[in-house]
């Protein structure tokens, strides 16, 4: 089966994230932050099939059970082809998110219902369908920044959870229903036996964030995102262990797939639905805002080495959800609810 490499969201910072997970060492996978400027130099189209009502509530009963049948024979059900572009590359074995945009030829996007399948190789046994839910970006208009628009007009993502049995390169087939056929489009993932970045049930490096204090009273510093947002009142390490936190590093302004924009308004406004409840830090990738000089300190501490992430953190100090590239704002709200719980 075709290998997909188009990338949906999950922007460079500059480095390069190996994948080493054929020799089994930890590492992430890098090919959704390699080819993001493929969606960065993309024009604003309108959907190729904008069924996102019905994108947002994929049913089983709308896809054919594996049944025993490889992916091979699976597609051989489709009507037509798509493109799948990933938005997040770390997986490790367990239960792993996968976040994805669908583009036809003319590299519009698709909004429809959307499920995924997984196996070993395309000739292996399948396992699915696993339901893919669109997760819708936008927000209020009073949440927009300057920096909102998608890359070519990204209206809503795709996200999914998949078992990954072990680390490997895995094959995947999603298929989606419009317009009485199915839609097929490939794609791959690749697991590394481990990841150094803080996983869900993990307690994240106790490090300083930048406040106003730590910046000089300089907003510039603080934010590329205009106008600037409130979420730099107190730094992690004040509050990790006390307080449920929502721990957002993004750049809005310089953010290489331009999705860091629209997810940093997500968070603008789920903080002004949850208020005190969570506290909310954004952390700018690059030293002085300047991409020249490198990453910050803090993502280092992380081990990121691409943008955006999301990590909720519960009372307790232990993270609860992790959230690479492109999200939307119902991922994102679950997310915060589950450091409420």
């Amino acid at each position: 089966m075709a290998v997909v490499v188009a990338a949906a969201g999950c922007g460079s910072s500059g480095h390069s994230p190996t994948s080493t997970a054929a020799t089994g060492q930890t590492a992430t996978t890098g090919s959704a932050a390699a080819n993001a400027g493929s969606l960065t130099a993309r024009p604003t189209q309108a959907p190729a099939i904008a069924e996102l009502a019905a994108a947002e509530h994929p049913e089983r009963s709308q896809f054919p059970a594996a049944g025993g049948r490889s992916l091979i024979q699976l597609a051989r059900l489709i009507g037509a082809t798509a493109t799948l572009g990933a938005a997040n590359g770390t997986f490790t074995p367990g239960r792993r998110r996968l976040a994805f945009a669908l583009t036809d030829k003319a590299e519009r996007f698709i909004y429809a219902p959307t499920a995924v399948y997984l196996a070993a190789t395309p000739s292996s046994r399948a396992e699915g369908p696993f339901l893919a839910p669109a997760d819708p970006m936008s927000v209020a208009p009073q949440y927009r920044s300057e920096q909102n628009a998608g890359p070519g007009g990204l209206d809503a993502i795709y996200n999914t959870q998949l078992p990954i049995p072990r680390s490997g390169v895995f094959d995947l087939l999603s298929l989606t229903r419009a317009g009485g056929k199915l839609i097929g489009a490939t794609g791959e993932v690749a697991a590394a036996l481990t990841t150094p970045i803080p996983d869900v049930g993990q307690r994240p490096p106790d490090i300083a964030t930048d406040t106003l204090a730590s910046t000089h009273g300089s907003v510039s510093l603080l934010t590329t995102r205009t106008p600037p947002e409130d979420m730099h009142a107190v730094s992690l390490n004040q509050v990790l262990g006390k307080r449920p936190v929502a721990l957002l590093f993004s750049t809005p302004q310089l953010c290489t797939s331009r999705v860091c924009g629209p997810v940093t308004d997500i968070m603008v406004e789920l903080q002004h639905q949850f208020g005190s409840k969570i506290a909310f830090i954004h952390q700018e990738v690059y030293v002085d805002n300047n991409p020249s000089k490198g990453l910050r300190p803090q993502l280092r501490a992380f081990h990121l080495e691409t943008e955006p992430w999301l990590f909720t953190i519960n009372r307790q100090g232990i993270i609860t959800a992790r959230l690479e590239g492109a999200f939307g704002v119902n991922e994102a709200r679950q997310a915060l609810e589950s450091a409420l719980g």
